[in-house]
Parts: structure tokens; sequence; C-alpha cells
């Protein structure tokens, strides 16, 4: 079957359609977007660091953890890994020109919520309080608590 060059873009538009499930960048939205991905990034921002040194940088990220965001990170080609034989075995990570080019949209992003954290602390603080009940007539069967 023959496609129409409309049909032949429509095509290509839903295979990349960020809402799809099995879109490529959909998938990477998700892979980059893990907090730890994000505070793995700046940690690397001024260079090469070694593993424990992340783990210094990065309170709370468990050792599992951090070897898994690192392995996550080197397979999307956003970090690369040097290993130096030596005893013992010395491993570094860098960012690639690739994870470089990602610091700018994590930089704005942390950017962004430094600026607006007390408002957003305030607006969760008025949604999760409780609310008075409101009551219309006995006859209604609206109630609102």
């Amino acid at each position: 079957m023959t496609l129409t060059a409309e049909q032949e873009r429509q095509n290509a538009q839903d295979h990349y359609n960020a809402s799809l499930d099995l879109c490529p960048a959909r998938q990477l939205l998700e892979a980059i977007s893990s907090k730890w991905v994000t505070l793995v990034m700046l940690a690397l921002e001024d260079g090469q660091q070694r593993h424990s040194d992340l783990r210094k940088r990065i309170p709370g990220a468990s050792q599992k953890m951090l070897t898994s965001t690192l392995r996550s990170l080197e397979r999307d080609g956003l970090v690369l890994r040097h290993v130096t034989v030596a005893v013992p075995v010395r491993t570094d990570y860098e960012l690639t020109p690739r994870g470089r080019s990602l610091l700018k949209i994590i930089f704005d992003m942390k950017e962004w919520a430094e600026e607006n954290m007390d408002d957003v602390a305030a607006s969760r603080l008025e949604h999760d309080s409780p609310r008075p009940a409101f009551n219309q007539r006995k006859d209604s069967s609206l109630h609102l608590s």
C-alpha cells in the first residue's frame, strides 16, 4: 500500500509524539527527568568526579542509586566513564558534549524551582489544609467538606 506524503508525515508525527507510550522522546523524557539525574548532572558540571566524590556532593544518594543513575546516563550518551587501572582501580565520570547541552535546561529548572519554591510551598499548604464545611439548604444534595 502506497501512502500519500500527508499520511507519511502523520505517521512520522505519531511516531514522535511524547504523549504516546512507545515514543522514543517520551522514554528519554522519563529517563532525564529523575531527581537523581538532575543532581548528578549538576554535580558533574565542574568536571570529572569520582564516584565517592559524587556521593559526598549528593546527600541521600545511595551507592546503588548513584551507580544506577550513572549507568543510565552513560547508556544515553550524557556521561563518560573513565577507568584508570591502578591499585585500587579509579573510575571517574564526566559529562559528554550532549550532557553539557542538557545542563542549560537543568539550570533553568533549578532556577525556576528556587524562585518559586516559597509560592509552591504556600499553595501546597493551602491545598492540603482542612477546608471549612459548606452546606447549602438542608434539602439540597450538594454538601462540600
